[in-house]
């Protein structure tokens, strides 16, 4: 893809970024969301992203009967990703939550990666992660903000969790043909790797398409041994 279509690509997916954040404004967690019996789910958002970001996603699961819960103490998702995992692990245990899908868009992937890591009391079951980058993104060199530059592949969180890969089986990575903002892809070696006919860092989680991978990446029963 040359330089054109990828500024053409970039330029054109900010509008559904925008729309997200305002609608989010004055949105609260559905009670719903907390009813279900089938596998929890936790919606991890990615950098400078609320749960609403994650509210197409969440309301088809909740649909489906996952109940689906938001952390509202992750904030905006601009701490370091290890201190987000250490976070999140211990709202699971806060809410004493077992069998867990972590369902996440972008950082809230790599976020989701470090807690499995360090899921010493194996509460999470699985990652299903919408346009991650899980080798980082050249992108990230063109930007001087820490939480973005972050990404960059010779970061040492992501050479990292690009190393640990003893996870990576639990893990499914949904993502866009093409995503502007990870120029090299999010395909994750030894994953679930789903590639969907759809362009867009942010308009994938707003796809028909995406949320019917991620119903059945949660949903599906583990490989027999």
């Amino acid at each position: 893809m040359n330089l054109r279509d990828h500024a053409r690509h970039l330029l054109g997916d900010y509008p559904n970024a925008i729309r997200m954040r305002g609608l989010g404004f004055a949105a609260r967690v559905p009670e719903a969301y907390a009813e279900g019996a089938r596998r929890p789910v936790v919606l991890l958002p990615g950098v400078y992203e609320r749960w609403q970001f994650l509210r197409p996603l969440a309301e088809g699961l909740s649909r489906a009967g996952h109940p689906v819960h938001v952390l509202p103490e992750l904030g905006i998702n601009a701490r370091p990703i290890p201190r987000t995992a250490h976070r999140v692990l211990a709202a699971l245990r806060e809410l004493d939550l077992r069998g867990v899908a972590l369902v996440a868009h972008s950082k809230g992937g790599l976020v989701g990666k470090a807690a499995l890591l360090d899921d010493e009391e194996a509460r999470i079951d699985r990652l299903v992660a919408v346009a991650t980058p899980f080798s980082g993104t050249r992108m990230a060199h063109l930007t001087v903000v820490p939480a973005l530059r972050a990404f960059r592949p010779a970061h040492p969180v992501i050479r990292r969790l690009v190393a640990e890969r003893e996870v990576n089986e639990r893990i499914t990575s949904i993502f866009p043909a093409f995503d502007p903002h990870i120029p090299d892809g999010s395909a994750l070696d030894g994953a679930v790797n789903v590639r969907l006919d759809v362009v867009g860092h942010f308009r994938v989680l707003e796809a028909p398409a995406t949320l019917e991978a991620v119903l059945a990446a949660v949903a599906r029963e583990p490989a027999p041994d």
